[in-house]
């Protein structure tokens, strides 16, 4: 399946983070948040500022951050 960034999942939409770009202080940073190619994760407010669920956390990036998150939807 083909990966998308972040910013395209709506209100509500799972995702598989395919690949994290930028920095690699900004990565590493993501990484220790949980957001790494792998986890998974649920748009609970998208636009910006957008937030996120991973795992048990609830996350907010602004910005071009979430351009630089590659993610695979989950259909459902």
């Amino acid at each position: 399946m083909n990966t998308i960034p972040l910013e395209l999942l709506r209100r509500g939409e799972q995702a598989d983070v395919a690949e994290v770009h930028g920095e690699p202080c900004w990565v590493g940073r993501m990484a220790e948040l949980g957001i790494r190619a792998g986890s998974r994760l649920r748009v609970l407010q998208p636009g910006a500022p957008c937030v996120l669920m991973v795992g048990e956390s609830r996350l907010t990036l602004r910005g071009e951050n979430v351009f630089q998150i590659l993610v695979r939807p989950i259909a459902g």
